[in-house]
C-alpha cells in the first residue's frame, strides 16, 4: 500500500520569530545589562563607607598596615575608646549639641520656609522670580566670606561657643535653599481645596497647617531631610566659633587627627556612630524623600 505524502501533511517549515519576539527579547537583554551595571556602580558607591564600617572594628595596628588587611582578627577596641572607656573625651556632650542646633534649626527652617512658599507659589506675590533669584542667589556667598564678620559679631555679643549661635546661623543657612524647594512643592498643591478651605471660614494658619502641609507632605519632609543632613555636616562655622560647651559632631571627629599621628580605627569608628542619625533620618522617611524629591518631574 502506497501512502501519498500531500502538501498537508508535509512538515511544515520553521517559521521566523516574531519582530516583537526579537524586541522584547533584546530590551530584556539591555534590561539585565543595565542593572548589572547599576549593581556595580552602586557596589563602588559603597564600597568606601563599607570599608570605613570594617576598618573601625580593627585595632589600631591592624588598620594601619599597608596594605590594607581586610581579613584582621574583629574588634570593639576602637568604639570603647570612642565612647570614653579609655579616659577620652565623652562623645555625649558634641552629640547632644549636634542633634540640637540641627534640628532645632531644621524646625525653625520649616516654620519660616512654609509661609514664604506659600506666598511665592499659591499666592504670589508681586515679582516673586527676582525674589527667588534673591534666595538663590544668597547661595553663592563663599562661606568663608562671611566667617571673619559673624566671628567678631559673635566675640563682641558673647555668643562665642554658643549652641544656639549655631542654630541661628545653620537657619539662616538653610533658609534659602528651603523656600526655593517648597516653592516648587508647594506650586503642585491645589488651589481648589485653598479655596474650599478659605469659604467654609479657614484663615491662613489654619490652611497652611491643615490643608497645604498633609498635601505637600512628601516635599516637606524632603527638605527637612536636606536641611537636617545640612546642620548635622556643617563643620567650618563649628570649628571657628564653639570650643568645649558648644562642640559638635564633626569638631568632636577632628579630634582623632592629632600630632602624635592618626588614629584610623578610632576616626572609623567615631564617623560611623557620627553617620548612623542621617542615615536613620534618611532610612525613616526614605519613601517620603523620593516622592518630595521627584515632585514637579513629570507635569
Amino acid at each position: 500500500m502506497t501512502t501519498t505524502i500531500t502538501p498537508a501533511t508535509a512538515a511544515a517549515p520553521a517559521r521566523p520569530a516574531s519582530p516583537h519576539t526579537a524586541r522584547s527579547r533584546k530590551e530584556r537583554r539591555r534590561t539585565a545589562w543595565t542593572g548589572l551595571v547599576a549593581w556595580i556602580i552602586g557596589i563602588l558607591f559603597c564600597a568606601p563607607a563599607l570599608w570605613m564600617l570594617l576598618t573601625s572594628f580593627h585595632s589600631e595596628a591592624d588598620a594601619a598596615t599597608n596594605p590594607p588587611s581586610p581579613g584582621a582578627p574583629l574588634t570593639l577596641s576602637a568604639y570603647r575608646v570612642f565612647f570614653g572607656s579609655g579616659g577620652g573625651a565623652s562623645p555625649w556632650p558634641p552629640l547632644i549639641n549636634s542633634v540640637t542646633t540641627s534640628v532645632v534649626s531644621t524646625a525653625l527652617v520649616l516654620v519660616l520656609a512654609l509661609p514664604a512658599a506659600y506666598a511665592l507659589s499659591i499666592r504670589r506675590v508681586e515679582k516673586w522670580t527676582d525674589v527667588m533669584f534673591f534666595f538663590l542667589s544668597t547661595k553663592m556667598l563663599p562661606i568663608v566670606a562671611g566667617l571673619l564678620p559673624v566671628y567678631l559679631f559673635a566675640r563682641n555679643t558673647g555668643f562665642l561657643d554658643n549652641v544656639w549661635l549655631l542654630v541661628i546661623l545653620y537657619t539662616s543657612m538653610n533658609l534659602p535653599i528651603a523656600v526655593w524647594m517648597m516653592q516648587s512643592f508647594l506650586a503642585d498643591v491645589p488651589v481648589s481645596i485653598i479655596e474650599a478651605a478659605q469659604v467654609d471660614g479657614a484663615r491662613l494658619p489654619t490652611v497652611l497647617l491643615r490643608v497645604v502641609a498633609p498635601v505637600a507632605a512628601p516635599g516637606i519632609a524632603a527638605t527637612s531631610l536636606i536641611c537636617f543632613i545640612f546642620s548635622w555636616n556643617e563643620l567650618l562655622f563649628a570649628r571657628v566659633l564653639t570650643g568645649v560647651r558648644a562642640e559638635t559632631a564633626p569638631v568632636f571627629l577632628t579630634g582623632f587627627v592629632t600630632s602624635q599621628g592618626l588614629f584610623l580605627a578610632q576616626l572609623c569608628a567615631a564617623s560611623v556612630v557620627v553617620s548612623l542619625p542621617v542615615l536613620a533620618a534618611g532610612f525613616a522617611a526614605q519613601d517620603k524623600l523620593v516622592q518630595g524629591l521627584s515632585l514637579g518631574a513629570v507635569k
